[in-house]
């Protein structure tokens, strides 16, 4: 039950960022947030990067280390590639990335279609539980300043981060609010009730269960709980993995909110298709759901949607209005930055 594209853009490609480093190359610039701010768009978009050198019989692996960049050299004896972003090491049955990531900050014009300016501002690791890269940013305006919800990854797991900005042009960290492994974290723009809430994603290291997304609260923004789960009706364009795209938004009858499913992988080293549903929520119990797609709003269909590091890949992040449209911005085969245009009506209308 794809819903009309009124057009889709391809923004933005590796090749318009610089790497950290010179020996260094950017690979993808992808899954960015999204947030107006004045007559402008601001999109934190995702930067994938590893070494240019390739060494015979080796892997490089890089990490940051009290704020720089190095490199970790194994044995191509030693591991075992999983799929093109991860390989296991044989010794300790651990995972390291073949990349890392950080943040950077793009001004797009208000319409969402031209890149205006990328900026030089770009945020990064900064301690052992990010030491592995910065990821999946998701932007939330709440009384006056923007919060930003991030993957942070080390030897620790990928756990979820929050980060504030007023202006985009520094930053205040403010430590890790779900611990690994939990991604795909959104903030609700208003308090449900006298408290904020969120949508997360924990994974079952036991498979007890199908991929879920659960709601908790909090009084402040840094310490969570009263953590439910979301009950999101099983289908097969889902049963690989579950998490939230976008932030929520109100609309009259709840919280709306566009988010993600996966197909189960059929062979090796492949990830799985990622396409793109919508979820409507209690106003007052967001755990609970009121209506959803059980069909994809949206799945790979264009040829960037198809083909890049991980094909087959739509992985919504950030909404936008504009006018009579939702601008919804996404990650495309984990490579580039996208922007499709929806009809608001038809996409409210949507859940059934």
């Amino acid at each position: 039950m794809s819903i009309r594209r009124l057009f889709t853009h391809q923004l933005l490609h590796p090749h318009h960022f610089p790497a950290s480093r010179d020996d260094f190359e950017v690979v993808s610039a992808f899954n960015p947030g999204a947030v107006r701010v004045g007559d402008d768009i601001i999109l934190l978009v995702r930067v994938a990067e590893w070494p240019k050198e390739r060494r015979a019989d080796f892997t490089s692996m890089p990490r940051w280390d009290h704020g720089q960049l190095t490199i970790d050299w194994i044995a191509n004896a030693e591991i075992e590639p999983l799929d093109p972003r991860v390989v296991r090491i044989h010794a300790s049955g651990l995972v390291r990335l073949t990349f890392t990531s950080h943040l950077r900050v793009v001004r797009l014009a208000a319409d969402g279609r031209k890149v205006k300016e990328i900026t030089k501002v770009i945020m990064r690791p900064v301690g052992e539980v990010d030491e592995f890269g910065v990821e999946d940013p998701r932007i939330t305006p709440i009384h006056g300043r923007f919060y930003i919800t991030y993957v942070a990854v080390s030897r620790h797991g990928p756990a979820t981060g929050l980060a504030s900005t007023a202006d985009f042009r520094t930053f205040e960290h403010h430590g890790i609010i779900f611990c690994a492994e939990n991604k795909d974290v959104v903030l609700f723009p208003d308090m449900v009730g006298s408290k904020y809430a969120a949508l997360h994603r924990p994974v079952c290291g036991t498979p007890f269960t199908r991929p879920e997304m659960w709601a908790a609260r909090s009084m402040n923004l840094t310490h969570w709980g009263e953590n439910e789960p979301l009950t999101v009706a099983g289908a097969s364009w889902q049963a690989g993995r579950v998490g939230s795209g976008c932030p929520p938004f109100r609309v009259p009858e709840g919280w709306f909110t566009i988010y993600h499913g996966s197909r189960q992988p059929c062979h090796p080293g492949e990830v799985g298709e990622y396409s793109a549903g919508v979820l409507l929520l209690d106003p007052d119990h967001p755990a609970h759901i009121l209506k959803w797609t059980t069909e994809p709003i949206m799945r790979p269909e264009e040829e960037f949607e198809r083909t890049g590091f991980i094909p087959h890949v739509i992985f919504p992040t950030g909404i936008v209005e504009a006018g009579d449209e939702y601008l919804m911005f996404y990650g495309a085969s984990d490579t580039s930055t996208a922007v499709v245009a929806f009809n608001k009506q038809e996409l409210i209308s949507a859940v059934h």
